[in-house]
């Protein structure tokens, strides 16, 4: 299949819009337009993991950490990443990265983390910078339910855990066909009146023009009416870290145990331990830190990420346990997560998980 399919199936999940200013998401190296076979999925692109695509006869390297973050001047193979860069256009291989955008979603690296911690009632930490916007579109009587079907299709009308939401009143609408038109209903020149029904939904800012072409697409009318309404509402679907709660309260010594026995870890880098038994935790695979304060404002007993410095564990002692479980344990899962994601997509296309360690940090 083309590249630019498997890139819209991911995007689809994780729009390269939500991805932070810093970040680097998207197609790296490769053409849209390239036929891909096999992919194989990584966490990091080393050179190890070039070798390993190019003994799998893989096209496409889809990896969660951008090999290029920064502007590259000059690729002479000075360093590690000219190297890589140089290696994987030599040997035709496609590189594809979805990182900070795949952190800012429900679906995303948060919620398979929090699937393997056994925790439920899952929330969005902090509200990102995705904004809702409310779309209303009048259509006539008999063409509401495949209007209204094609915007929800498209991503409209999702609020919290609902689905298809909208609401619809009814009204007259009045028009007068110009010449050069092609009225679906009415002829030129006179006025028309038509029973329609008003729909009003939540529409995801970044979703906006896809649900706009569906609706259009799906509208009899030559000429389809609609407004565009900015809210204030957060987005509860995107955003940092997540929050959730375990089935059974438990000491912090044995949640921790349980977590490290999880994640596969030696060792567990944390504050002093709360008293009180846990039962409500907070998480952000990789780097973290940032949403302490948002992780104790919600209540949070325990809070799991990655990369964090020695004076951040000072930070709410005695009410929340600060634990730096390691950048790749957190986010190991993300491997899997993204074999999901294309193989519901791609049922029959041949994808692989990677079996090359990436991760830089050993323990003796």
């Amino acid at each position: 299949m083309k590249l630019s399919q498997i890139t819209a199936a991911l995007e689809e999940v994780a729009p390269l819009s939500l991805q932070e200013s810093y970040d680097n998401s998207g197609l790296l190296i490769g053409s849209y337009s390239k036929e891909i076979y096999k992919a194989l999925i990584t966490l990091d692109v080393t050179e190890e993991v070039i070798n390993e695509a190019l003994k799998e006869n893989c096209e496409l390297i889809i990896a969660h950490h951008p090999m290029i973050f920064t502007g590259i001047k000059k690729i002479t193979g000075s360093n590690l990443t000219e190297r890589l860069i140089i290696k994987a256009i030599k040997n035709d291989i496609a590189v594809y990265a979805i990182h900070t955008n795949l952190d800012n979603v429900a679906q995303g690296v948060n919620k398979k983390l929090a699937e393997k911690l056994g925790l439920e009632k899952l929330q969005i930490l902090k509200a990102g910078k995705s904004e809702l916007k409310k779309l209303v579109t009048f259509c006539p009587l008999k063409h509401m339910e495949k209007v209204r079907t094609a915007m929800f299709e498209a991503g409209a009308g999702h609020i919290g855990n609902y689905s298809d939401c909208s609401f619809n009143t009814s009204g007259t609408g009045s028009f007068k066909a110009l010449d050069g038109s092609d009225p679906f209903v009415g002829e030129q020149g006179k006025i028309h009146l038509e029973d329609e029904i008003r729909i009003e939904t939540i529409v995801p800012d970044y979703r906006m023009s896809k649900v706009l072409k569906a609706m259009n697409d799906a509208h009899p009318y030559e000429e389809v009416a609609y407004d565009i309404y900015p809210l204030r509402n957060s987005d509860p679907t995107t955003g940092a870290g997540m929050i959730g709660e375990i089935k059974q309260a438990e000491t912090a010594t044995d949640f921790l145990k349980n977590v490290k026995k999880i994640l596969g870890t030696p060792f567990l880098r944390h504050s002093p331990l709360i008293q009180q038994k846990v039962k409500k935790v907070a998480i952000c695979g990789g780097s973290g830190s940032f949403l302490i304060d948002a992780a104790q404002e919600a209540g949070a007993d325990v809070f799991i990420t990655g990369d964090i410095k020695y004076h951040d564990f000072f930070e709410h002692n005695n009410k929340m346990t600060i634990v730096d479980a390691g950048h790749f344990e957190t986010e190991q899962f993300t491997k899997d997560l993204l074999y999901d994601i294309l193989k519901q997509k791609f049922p029959t296309f041949a994808l692989r998980i990677s079996v090359t360690n990436t991760n830089p940090v050993t323990f003796l």
